[in-house]
């Protein structure tokens, strides 16, 4: 039974460790490879280099202005992950608590729109914000990106919203309490596992955007870090700058992968706390 078990394990293990050697490796590669310099790169793609030299993020943020589209990025990310959540917050509420005629309706309307391809609004969205004068401007671009999102932060809060005794909310009714109260001091905190799920997800979703930035977005000094990666990497092409756009790839990547790497426990948290609605 022992021998069962352990070749049972090995079957599951083995396939997962060759696919995390798959996804791990072109990293690792290259993080190596943005301290090499060209030379070292042609010569020798694979080996470490032999010094570690800093000089290809020097350039690629300064040069070719990834530290400006960091800031970018970070700004949009930040600010549309926020009211993302300004919108998604009581809407999810009053869809779930609040009980109204057509509220089925409406929060099936919101959830359907999740199933409609976003290149579908692009050329509309584009007309739109220019007769507003609002592209290349980086608030509007903020503003979309969390209009985007809403329907799907309000899929995962109201799943926890539903786990919430009405009890609580009852009692502080009869206390006196508001229902904006109520929702500020009794809901939110109780759902907090599930603001946190939706705002990381959504964060970044929004820091790897890309087709909305570049269509949104037309002064270089305002590019988001994939618009300024996808420039980067022409430039590469065409002048053999690899170490630079490894450095600048590296730039882009390594903070995901530090952020999700921090709070991925509550988002399998906030999963498996919000699975069961009711």
């Amino acid at each position: 039974m022992g021998y069962v078990r352990f070749l049972s394990a090995l079957a599951v293990r083995i396939p997962l460790i060759l696919w995390s050697v798959v996804v791990i490796y072109p990293i690792i590669w290259m993080f190596i490879g943005s301290f090499k310099s060209n030379a070292e790169i042609y010569a020798s793609p694979w080996s470490l280099p032999k010094t570690f030299n800093f000089e290809n993020f020097v350039l690629a943020w300064t040069d070719f202005n990834i530290g400006t589209a960091f800031i970018n990025s970070m700004f949009v990310t930040i600010l549309g992950t926020f009211l993302c959540l300004v919108l998604a917050i009581p809407t999810s509420y009053a869809l779930e608590r609040l009980r109204f005629k057509g509220s089925d309706i409406l929060f099936n309307t919101y959830l359907s729109t999740m199933m409609i391809p976003s290149v579908l609004g692009w050329i509309p969205l584009f007309f739109l914000l220019m007769r507003m004068n609002l592209l290349d401007n980086l608030w509007a671009l903020s503003i979309v990106y969390a209009i985007s999102h809403v329907p799907f932060t309000i899929f995962i809060l109201t799943s926890f919203m539903g786990n919430v005794p009405r009890e609580l909310e009852e009692a502080a009714a009869i206390d006196g309490m508001s229902q904006y109260g109520v929702l500020l001091k009794i809901v939110t905190p109780l759902v907090k596992s599930g603001i946190i799920t939706a705002s990381i997800l959504n964060a970044v979703s929004f820091w790897n955007e890309y087709f909305m930035a570049l269509i949104l977005l037309q002064t270089d000094s305002k590019n988001t870090l994939g618009v300024q990666m996808d420039l980067l990497a022409t430039h590469a092409q065409y002048n053999s700058a690899w170490g630079v756009l490894f450095a600048g790839l590296t730039i882009a990547v390594v903070p995901v992968i530090i952020f999700y790497a921090l709070f991925q426990r509550h988002v399998v948290k906030g999963m498996t706390e919000g699975a069961v609605k009711g």
